[in-house]
């Protein structure tokens, strides 16, 4: 019964006393609130770069957009997300103090790279027939692509959507380099004041685990109803 006793000690120190939790529902609040716009720029600029991908001259040849669009999503890519965070909060925006701001933009450029590649897989994997008939009853390119290649692309960038937005939630929590207390720097900084390397930790890592599990819950019951959309 001791070890119970202590257990229930730290995490009513950790948690509990002096209304302690308020400060991971606001950290988690901080999170949520990057990610989420963090998600909307990225959708934004992923699908303006997935377009400026596959655009292609007569020819086939690759046009000066696609080219443009593959050096950003290297680049991007092939570089640290914390290393994207710091280059943004020290040099290309240090006038600016909101650091809430800061991180959306550094994450959502971040997060276009693979919103990109998820919206140019989707449009690809349209059968090109669809195209041609589209071409064949008088439409144009663009209403081509709008009204038929679209709608049929959603079904396929949904779902890898959802989980860029579950990994985007996870990679906030390096925002704390540019002192935002987001969930794990409040974590962090409870171990500080509290001498309690573990409770705090653990108790980030659970309400990480179950907003996690529920979106994920959330995304496989919308997989589930498009596939029954496809089999109607």
């Amino acid at each position: 019964m001791e070890w119970i006793n202590s257990v229930w000690q730290h995490i009513d120190a950790a948690f509990i006393r002096e209304n302690r939790w308020q400060l991971y529902l606001k950290g988690l609040g901080v999170t949520m609130q990057v990610a989420v716009a963090a998600a909307v720029l990225g959708i934004v600029i992923g699908t303006i770069v997935a377009f400026m991908k596959i655009s292609v001259k007569k020819n086939g040849k690759p046009t000066i957009l696609s080219r443009i669009a593959n050096i950003y999503i290297d680049i991007i890519r092939g570089t640290p997300s914390v290393l994207q965070l710091l280059i943004m909060w020290f040099i290309v925006l240090k006038s600016c103090q909101n650091g809430v701001l800061v991180a959306s933009i550094t994450f959502g450029i971040n997060s276009g790279a693979y919103v990109a590649e998820i919206v140019r897989a989707g449009i690809l994997a349209v059968d090109k027939g669809q195209t041609e008939a589209g071409r064949s009853l008088g439409l144009t390119q663009v209403q081509t692509m709008r009204y038929i290649v679209l709608p049929q692309a959603f079904k396929n960038i949904l779902p890898p959507l959802g989980n860029e937005f579950i990994v985007l939630i996870k990679e906030t929590a390096i925002v704390g380099y540019v002192s935002l207390k987001d969930l794990t720097r409040v974590s962090h900084q409870m171990t500080s004041a509290l001498y309690d390397q573990f409770t705090p930790l653990i108790g980030a890592a659970v309400i990480y685990f179950v907003v996690i599990k529920i979106l994920t819950i959330l995304l496989a019951k919308l997989e589930r109803r498009l596939r029954k959309s496809d089999n109607r």
